[in-house]
């Protein structure tokens, strides 16, 4: 452990350093306050024995100049009888303890070796918290396969700064997730984390939504509203859906985040906003982009950083960490107490596509949960369409006499949303008219079935 001395007393300097050196200690010496602040930084000491009364720069000061610097070392004052007064002001101000002079060798080896182990309290503790921070890191997200661990070395890596990222994968693979972990990481983490489905909100509402509006500046205007952009200021603003835009927006969007300026409906004046963006889509933004139908420069604001999430099906190797993950927070939830999950079931788990990726293993594991009647996940608590599924896609075959309407059509209807997604590229305004429902009744059934 390094301790730096400062006193402008040569000779308590010198009787301070045998006693220490003696002791094993690495000393460093410096004669007065302002020399003392040279030393700390070039040194980095763990302890320092200071002197309250001193030319130039005197003890308490320097306890103030070296704390506003960012100093983390233990700080004990040395004062002459008749100073206590200042000792405990130095204390009020972040000293650890003060030694009173004169003194012996054996009290300043007592009190220098509390501060020691104070100090090592102070760095284990910081150690369990770098730990536990790096467990609730990632303890959402399962990472086991070199996909992943490629994904998230790049969410360590961009988290703190503001860049924007566009996160892109099939739905259900936990976009959000990493969203919330970005920010989780970032400088702006204990400032808002706003999240918005671009696809959820009605096309007339959208431009009200992002940039509020002024009373009065159209019908049901009846008082002022900040929009998300103004809510999310010096905090992240998560675009799920992104691809969803219409064009009217995406070129007000671009001007935000180009300007980093927003106008409310109806105001004359702009805003300036500090926001940082995450924008996350299941579509393929580069063809949309080929095809007109998302502008090339809103695109390259926006995917500064990309992140891909690969589905499930291909990460395999992480189903039963991630299975085993989802049980337990869904049994702490539910108040369901379950053992594990059965080596048949887990081998269904691990065969089946999960077209719906993470979502849809999660939906099959709550209602397995809540339907078993042991106290392991067993193959009969599974459902059909993962025990049985269909060579051709999810529920197309009929086993043997089972002949159930209401199991079957639930089977036919979610895959020929599939087949409706698939040939409109994941456009479900095409393929609500394609299935002939409402975009609305479409997304319900997206998120019922867990579609990917």
């Amino acid at each position: 452990m390094k301790i730096l001395i400062i006193d402008d007393d040569a000779g308590l300097r010198k009787s301070l350093s045998l006693i220490l050196g003696d002791a094993g200690y690495e000393v460093v010496q410096a004669e007065d306050g302002e020399q003392g602040l040279a030393t700390a930084r070039e040194q980095s000491p763990d302890v320092i024995l200071c002197d309250v009364r001193m030319p130039k720069l005197g003890g308490l000061e320097f306890l103030e100049a070296y704390r506003s610097e960012g100093g983390t070392a233990l700080i004990l004052v040395m004062t002459a009888y008749g100073g206590l007064d200042l000792a405990m002001e130095a204390m009020k101000k972040g000293a650890y303890d003060y030694i009173p002079k004169p003194f012996g060798s054996d009290d300043v080896l007592l009190i220098v070796r509390k501060a020691e182990e104070r100090e090592q309290l102070r760095r284990e503790v910081g150690r369990l918290r770098q730990e536990v921070r790096a467990d609730a890191r990632f303890g959402e997200i399962v990472v086991g396969s070199p996909a992943m661990r490629e994904a998230t070395d790049v969410v360590r890596k961009v988290a703190p700064y503001s860049s924007s990222v566009l996160i892109t994968g099939s739905s259900g693979t936990g976009k959000e997730l990493v969203a919330r972990m970005l920010h989780r990481e970032s400088s702006r983490a204990d400032q808002a984390f706003i999240p918005v489905n671009c696809g959820g909100v009605p096309e007339q509402l959208l431009e009200s939504e992002f940039f509020g509006f002024l009373r009065g500046a159209f019908t049901g205007a009846d008082r002022d509203k900040e929009g998300l952009f103004e809510a999310a200021h010096r905090g992240t603003l998560f675009l799920d859906e992104v691809g969803e835009l219409p064009g009217a927006l995406q070129v007000k969007m671009l001007r935000a985040l180009q300007e980093g300026e927003v106008r409310r409906i109806g105001a004359t004046s702009m805003t300036q906003v500090d926001v940082r963006i995450i924008a996350a889509t299941n579509r393929d933004l580069e063809d949309a982009v080929e095809k007109g139908e998302f502008r090339k420069d809103l695109y390259y604001r926006l995917a500064v950083v990309p992140i891909h999430l690969p589905q499930l099906r291909s990460r395999r190797e992480e189903i039963p960490q991630l299975a085993n993950h989802l049980l337990l927070r869904h049994s702490a939830r539910l108040g369901v107490h379950v053992d594990g999950i059965d080596p048949a079931a887990m081998e269904v788990l691990l065969a089946y596509a999960w077209p719906g990726n993470i979502r849809e293993l999660e939906n099959v594991l709550e209602r397995a949960l809540v339907l078993t009647e042991s106290k392991t996940i067993c193959l009969d608590d599974l459902p059909e369409a993962v025990r049985r599924p269909a060579p051709d896609g999810p529920g197309l075959s009929v086993d043997g006499d089972d002949l159930s309407v209401k199991k079957h059509g639930a089977r036919l209807e979610r895959h020929l949303i599939q087949l409706a997604l698939d040939r409109t590229g994941g456009n479900k305004t095409q393929a609500a008219d394609l299935l002939e429902l409402s975009p609305r009744a479409l997304r319900y059934k997206i998120q019922e079935y867990g579609i990917g």
